[in-house]
């Protein structure tokens, strides 16, 4: 029996009640991609600072499988669900690329990241740009000034789901994209 060549994807999907370590541990087991967005949080345990990992935005997780595998695992787990448009009602599935982007700098944990909502951020404000040095090197994003930081920031956009601004970062390491 042939079966289609699917291809893999990201999804942007949504665990409830908190969940999405549970939903972590499952997907890994099934041998699918994930990706939480995380940052340390500085938390009291038993009257003692601690710096513990945490989602940024819980109950978000994303998912890089094909379909049938999705629908397989959410088929079990009916706490994982996914995340659709508003609009046009159409499950959110972003670009290799743009998730590639995101990961590379959501995945470094930085403590001067920034976390906004879509709808925080007006990015047609802002300049494309690239960066061309630093820890960043290679990434493309917005340049724009975002609520809570003195000066502005190269953002990257997953397209109405989050948005990441970045550490301040020198404009020598910055060039704009025609």
């Amino acid at each position: 029996m042939e079966t289609e060549k699917e291809t893999e994807v990201w999804y942007a999907m949504r665990a409830t009640y908190r969940r999405e370590p549970d939903a972590m541990r499952l997907l890994e087991k099934e041998k699918l991609d994930c990706f939480v967005p995380m940052q340390y949080k500085i938390s009291m345990k038993k009257g003692k600072k601690v710096r513990i990992l945490v989602p940024v935005i819980h109950n978000l997780l994303f998912v890089h499988a094909c379909p049938s595998e999705v629908k397989c695992v959410k088929s079990k787990v009916t706490y994982l669900q996914y995340i659709t448009d508003s609009r046009s009602g159409q499950k959110i599935i972003i670009p290799d690329n743009e998730m590639q982007r995101f990961i590379a700098v959501a995945g470094t944990y930085n403590d001067h990241l920034m976390y906004f909502q879509p709808d925080e951020l007006n990015l047609s404000k802002g300049t494309k740009v690239r960066i061309i040095g630093g820890d960043f090197e290679g990434q493309e994003g917005v340049f724009l000034k975002v609520k809570g930081a003195r000066d502005r920031r190269v953002v990257i956009e997953i397209q109405g789901v989050i948005a990441v601004a970045m550490a301040t970062i020198h404009p020598d390491l910055i060039e704009v994209i025609g």
